[in-house]
């Protein structure tokens, strides 16, 4: 299992669509086969910063959503609304303390 990151700056008059539109996909994301876990956070000093956190059984499950029809209308639907280029990071827990 790995963690996917994902930080996404918004232009700020396209956020309310973006929030909008997260509520509506975030189940079929989160349903999406070998999907474990979904998170939407906001950035506190940042307001037009969001990050997705997603946990996935392995790689392949993230490369099959990335290659679905979800995937496709997700993206096309939220690009279009950066003030800036997404980035991502594929990344292992080393430690977890609870």
């Amino acid at each position: 299992m790995f963690t996917r990151i994902v930080k996404m700056e918004f232009k700020e008059a396209e956020i309310p669509a973006f929030l909008a539109n997260f509520e509506l996909i975030k189940d079929k994301i989160r349903s999406f086969p070998g999907c474990c876990f979904l998170e939407l956070y906001r950035d506190k000093n940042v307001p037009e910063i969001f990050f997705t956190y997603s946990k996935w059984e392995d790689e392949k499950d993230l490369e099959n959503y990335r290659n679905s029809a979800l995937f496709n209308e997700v993206w096309a639907t939220t690009k279009i609304k950066f003030r800036s280029k997404a980035q991502a990071w594929s990344v292992d827990t080393l430690h977890k303390l609870n």
